[in-house]
């Protein structure tokens, strides 16, 4: 029954933990390696490990990784140079040693960062051999490396445009890009922080540019210097140095600055507010705050220098040099600078910016502030009403509460980016109370129309519900600004259990920790928080459901979670023999539970007379303020808590969705085991959850599929299922490497497989080999997304062709806009006047009125053409201008006679369909 652990993958793991003995031992050590010591071992081997500079530990240990690999690789398609240095750097990443960077490493070998990483994650042939630890220094250096190359791509763009070529311009932007580096390394702790890095990259061109000879600018970049700011003459220089008296230069040129930040679509506030703090701070410690001259090349790559053999990672100035280390395959350039072709002239596609990771998150920026700058930062007069009509009035201590948790999210802010970045996080928190104050009063607005009452005192005078829905608009704030994907801390793990020491990072679930908010608790606000504000943007929305499945997955499953009190009254109390009854799965998933029903759902159930349960109590709910109505003579029963019902019916459903991707991964020749699969797994989450504890629901998920395989004599082993796992979506490594096994200790998938996953359930699982095996659980109905993307295109109703999408802001222009349809109508800003858009209602409406008159079974549908009315009033099919309203009509009317025949169409069919 039990899976063979192989003994090769656990040794080196053992191996590769350093010891106190063997650290102390390690710093005697010579940094020089023995040749006597090393006889043993390839001498190719050797002379790379001298070359890099380890020691004769870190040799021993790369070398038995070596051999470790060597049996267990199936076959070895990259030389052995290259898996030797995988090796090296494997080794002293897992034992901490300050040997070598990673530029050095990818010079020795001749390989550039993607390709290296890749193989280093090739060498994780068994489910021990690679540590969590090196799988995370993995992802942070890929991560710094995306961001860096995303800059440096921006910089080089931006400075064809500031400065004139000559020749002379070449120094100065080193200068420039080096000082960046040296800035952004001291500036700020979070180096992979893509906004507020690329906001301290401008603060760095507007220091050069001001000091910039003027005819080596643009005329656009000249003419936006202030005149006090003009950069003197060289002869002026020097006679200013010698001047005792000399007035101090101003740090900022407003006007500079501000036009850098227009032609960059970055807003001028946050950035003014970087300069005041993290780039005047570099400055000043490198006493360059009132030097009108360019810093020194030698000292700025001296301190560098310094700085990345500190870090030992990637050099950021071999980007500027163009070495191949840092360089890209040309299809992944393609992807970064680009968005994908249409099939439009050339002329056309002029008309799509590049779709750069900058140029996203800028865009996203712009529209979450555009949509929040209208917003004050206290309640409006309707939710000030809202607040007044409560029997206990909480308008104070909603802002004694705003007062308190804004002071510690910009000091826990400041700690993460940078000592002197709170200023930036007070900027983010006072645009997501913003947020926080119109998702409230949409909530309430809709909860008065649901139950035509106005005294929500009970759910305004709740604390969690109102931290939960800040916490919410946090989020939203900080995935805006996150800049690249991924925004998540390895599905929720944190080994220890609490906050980090040395917080590095603000991706969810950090916000949940500063305010010491359980995820239980948050999960009930995500969906009515979606769903009260249709303004929030489709990445918005995605990222609030991927928070609620990481939620579901693992976070809501910590030991300090009060899921498990509430399951153990459930369990205990009587309120049902299961959190959610299995008839309930193959119906989809609607509920009119909002977050006022979440948040005043019983903590702990007590008796109480209830109604028998039936559709028609289910449908009306009771206000918010209301007790349940009482009958007498009827039997007291426990109340069912809806919070903890509506997480089931969630979890169950993504616990079926995830076990039928990995089934059509591994078990496509044996479908009869999946609902098989599914009934333990289902079983073991309804009657097992303490199983769940500190734990991943996809623990258990390979677990049952490990185990029915057995029993059905089915060959899967537990290295196929993981393989084939990391091909998931939102899939970490530390899953299946990381699960606990006793409190306080870890060890891989296997060992919680063997030692307390079959301990459990060893029974229940042989039932399956039995003639009579349980009765298979019922399959959740699946549905894509519970919830709707109002940014989305929709279709017409009563038509098959038709599709509209809101214009979000007017600062987007129609080249933006590249919906996949099979028609495609981009109205811009300079389409016309309103009659225009009066004669597309008219030519539409009239369309419909002669369609129900008329039915020609004869007729078939011609080839759909694509049209595109652009800015200039353009056609796409033959490049020609418009000639006006009546071009405008005859495109209209070819579009509704195209919508009108597919209708035709579908109702031939139709016809044709009832006749057989």
């Amino acid at each position: 029954m039990p899976p063979k652990k192989r003994n090769t993958g656990t040794t080196q793991s053992k191996e590769l933990k350093p010891t106190a003995e063997s650290s102390s031992t390690e710093k005697k050590e010579s940094p020089e390696l023995s040749a006597k010591k090393h006889r043993d071992k390839d001498a190719e081997f050797v002379t790379l490990c001298k070359s890099l500079h380890v020691t004769d530990l870190v040799c021993d240990r790369a070398w038995t990784l070596w051999k470790t690999m060597q049996e267990s690789l199936d076959e070895v398609t990259d030389s052995q140079k290259r898996l030797w240095g995988a090796c090296l750097f494997v080794t002293v990443t897992d034992m901490d040693v300050a040997c070598f960077t990673l530029t050095q490493v990818l010079k020795a070998v001749s390989m550039n960062v993607k390709q290296f990483m890749a193989l280093v994650r090739k060498l994780d042939v068994n489910l021990d051999t690679i540590s969590t630890k090196v799988n995370s220094a993995l992802s942070r250096l890929e991560k710094k490396y995306d961001v860096t190359l995303a800059l440096y791509q921006r910089f080089e763009k931006t400075c064809k445009e500031i400065l004139v070529s000559d020749g002379k311009e070449r120094e100065i932007m080193r200068s420039c890009w080096t000082m960046f580096l040296l800035a952004k390394g001291r500036a700020l702790q979070m180096e992979d922080d893509l906004v507020i890095s690329f906001q301290l990259l401008l603060c760095t061109l507007e220091l050069f540019i001001k000091r910039c000879p003027p005819d080596l600018l643009q005329p656009l970049y000249q003419s936006a210097i202030s005149k006090v700011q003009s950069p003197p003459t060289r002869t002026s220089r020097r006679n200013q140095s010698k001047a005792k008296s000399r007035p101090p230069e101003p740090e900022i040129d407003v006007q500079l600055l501000e036009t850098l930040c227009k032609e960059n679509d970055c807003n001028a506030e946050e950035v003014k507010n970087v300069y005041q703090t993290s780039f005047s701070a570099f400055l000043d410690s490198m006493d360059l705050s009132r030097s009108p001259d360019f810093p020194q090349v030698n000292d700025l790559n001296q301190q560098y220098e310094e700085h990345y053999l500190k870090t030992r990672d990637l050099d950021g100035r071999l980007f500027f040099d163009g070495d191949e280390t840092v360089l890209v395959p040309k299809v992944e350039i393609a992807q970064v600078e680009r968005t994908p072709k249409k099939n439009l002239p050339e002329d056309d596609a002029a008309l799509i910016p590049p779709q750069t990771p900058i140029r996203a998150a800028m865009t996203s920026i712009q529209q979450l502030r555009g949509d929040l700058n209208s917003i004050g930062d206290q309640p409006s007069t309707k939710l000030s009403t809202y607040f007044k009509n409560c029997t206990v009035d909480p308008t104070q201590d909603v802002l004694k509460r705003l007062e308190t948790l804004g002071h510690v999210y910009s000091q826990r802010f400041g700690q993460a980016v940078g000592p002197r970045s709170a200023v930036l996080g007070m900027q983010r928190f006072t645009l997501s109370v913003r947020l926080y104050y119109r998702v409230m009063e949409a909530m309430l607005e809709s909860e008065e129309k649901r139950l035509s009452v106005q005294n929500f005192s009970k759910l305004l005078n709740d604390s969690t519900f109102h931290t939960s829905l800040l916490a919410c608009a946090l989020e939203v704030v900080m995935a805006t600004y996150g800049g690249l994907e991924g925004n998540f801390k390895s599905g929720g793990y944190n080994h220890g259990g609490g906050v980090d020491s040395a917080e590095t990072d603000l991706c969810f679930p950090w916000i949940l920790d500063v305010f010491n908010l359980t995820a239980f608790d948050f999960y009930k606000v995500i969906e009515s928080f979606i769903k009260a504000d249709p303004t929030l943007s489709k990445d918005s929305v995605k990222h609030l459901e991927t928070c609620e499945n990481l939620i579901m997955e693992r976070i809501a499953w910590r030991t300090d979670s009060p899921l498990f009190e509430l399951l153990k009254q459930e369990h205990e109390g009587g309120a049902a023999e299961q959190v959610e009854t299995a008839a309930s799965f193959s119906q989809p998933l609607q509920h009119n539970h909002t977050a006022a029903d979440l948040y005043l759902s019983p903590v702990r159930p007590g008796l109480r007379i209830l109604p028998p349960e039936s559709p028609s109590s289910q449908a009306s709910p009771q206000p918010p303020n209301q007790p349940a109505p009482q009958t007498a003579g009827q039997t007291p029963r426990h109340t069912k808590s809806n919070s903890l019902s509506l997480f089931y019916k969630k979890l169950y459903r993504l616990a079926y969705t995830r076990l039928k991707m990995l089934c059509s991964y591994l078990l496509s020749s044996h479908p009869e085991l999946e609902p098989i699969i599914w009934t333990l797994f289902q079983h073991t989450l309804q009657h097992e959850y303490d199983l769940m504890k500190d734990r991943h629901l996809d623990q258990l998920m390979m677990s049952a599929m490990y185990a029915i395989c057995k029993v059905k004599s089915v060959d899967l082993r537990f290295k196929t299922i993981v393989t084939a796992y990391k091909n998931m979506p939102n899939a970490s490594q530390e899953t299946f490497k990381h699960v606990l096994i006793t409190e306080g200790h870890y060890d891989s998938i296997i060992a919680f497989y063997n030692q307390v996953f079959m301990q459990k359930l060893k029974t229940n699982i042989l039932q399956y080999a039995s003639t009579r095996p349980p009765t298979l659980s019922p399959i959740p109905q699946i549905q894509r997304s519970p919830y709707k993307f109002p940014n989305s295109p929709l279709r017409v109703p009563g038509s098959n062709n038709v599709y509209i999408s809101p214009l979000k802001s007017a600062r987007m222009s129609p080249g933006i806009m590249t919906p996949r349809s099979r028609m495609l109508v981009s109205i811009g800003e300079s389409f016309g006047l309103s009659n225009r858009f009066q004669k597309i209602n008219q030519m539409v409406n009239s369309s419909d009125r002669s369609f129900k008159r008329t039915l020609d079974l004869g007729s078939t549908p011609k080839p759909l053409k694509r049209l595109r009315f652009d800015v200039d009033g353009q056609d796409e099919a033959d490049g020609s201008k418009s000639g006006g309203d009546s071009t405008l009509i005859q495109k209209l009317a070819e579009m509704s006679s195209t919508r009108s025949r597919m209708q035709e169409q579908k109702m031939k069919e139709d016809a044709e369909s009832r006749k057989e």
